[in-house]
């Protein structure tokens, strides 16, 4: 089995694999071709996030910059919007659903270390899906872990750190996230 495949099952992986280098070399000069494109470039830009994102959408838009690991392993949903400085480490999964805003200087981390550091030093991790549901607004700053699911109509304040599932119609905030109101 390929070191890619362990990523995408969730299993101990090397990332340093020469395959899963060269896909993190070439989504990160795409990467970098998008972020340096002029923001009145529309066109251009809806041409090069669609050849980064997996899977998305008609309704697209991140706002430069933009940061991933590999790009295939992330579905938007319809009416996405990210402002700036949206980092998505995707060794595993991370889906969005519909009419999802995200705020500046939100990141998602699919990528997990072992506690052991002497896996941890041999460079080894492993990664676990992300889930973000429907008419889900984030907060500024949010930081969202691997292997979190996010339920609908949730709004996530600015600054949480969100480490453990959310149930539907729910807003949280903190370091942890926890809930603080439920919505209607």
């Amino acid at each position: 089995m390929t070191e890619k495949n362990k990523m995408i099952k969730g299993e101990y992986y090397n990332p340093n694999s020469e395959l899963l280098v060269s896909e993190r070399m070439q989504c990160k000069e795409k990467c970098f071709e998008y972020n340096n494109i002029s923001p009145a470039n529309t066109t251009k830009r809806d041409e090069i996030i669609r050849s980064i994102i997996g899977k998305s959408k008609k309704n697209l838009l991140i706002e430069q910059p933009f940061i991933c690991d590999y790009g295939f392993n992330i579905e938007v949903g319809e009416n996405f919007y990210s402002n700036h400085n949206l980092t998505i480490l995707d060794c595993a999964k991370v889906t969005f659903g519909d009419n999802v805003f995200i705020a500046p200087n939100c990141s998602f981390y699919t990528a997990e270390h072992p506690l052991d550091y002497n896996l941890r030093n041999k460079g080894t991790e492993y990664a676990k899906p992300i889930t973000i549901g429907n008419n889900v607004w984030i907060g500024g700053s949010v930081t969202v872990l691997s292997g979190v699911s996010v339920g609908n109509n949730v709004v996530i304040g600015a600054g949480a750190v969100v480490t453990k599932d959310i149930p539907d119609n729910v807003v949280v905030v903190g370091n942890p996230a926890k809930i603080i109101k439920h919505l209607n």
